[in-house]
């Protein structure tokens, strides 16, 4: 109990983008979530970790801990910590910033098919002028 005390008093203002959610990337793929709990549960109890298994998210995990002073305890030293050879890249969980990301990602899609199409009704006009022609 003085323990935790004594860290709320010495960190009573914590930045504003502390959060009890970490982002975990450059994580070696074959990693496993228990492995994970080893690492991250040396800073204090943690609640969740949703671990990327898809193409696009391997090598990342999401860390969610019971408390925002184990959670940047865990930033604090575990950022650029090697594991497996590779060297973590732990960072605040930021929804709008993710939201943004994911934004941006939606409206290149929605942009690659507008292409897409406008590339075949050109050619759709063009092999019809070049039928008509003749």
């Amino acid at each position: 109990m003085a323990d935790v005390a004594t860290r709320k008093a010495a960190s009573s203002r914590l930045p504003p983008e502390v959060n009890r959610i970490l982002y975990v990337r450059n994580l070696p793929f074959k990693i496993s979530a228990e492995e994970l709990y080893d690492i991250f549960g040396k800073y204090g109890a943690v609640y969740q970790i949703r671990l990327g298994d898809r193409r696009d998210t391997r090598g990342t995990a999401f860390v969610i801990y019971e408390d925002i002073f184990d959670a940047k305890a865990a930033v604090d030293h575990l950022s650029g910590f090697n594991v497996g050879g590779r060297y973590l890249v732990v960072l605040y969980y930021q929804p709008a910033k993710f939201e943004r990301r994911q934004d941006a990602e939606d409206k290149q899609k929605e942009l690659e098919e507008l292409r897409r199409q406008v590339k075949a009704k050109k050619a759709a006009i063009a092999a019809k002028e070049a039928s008509g022609g003749q």
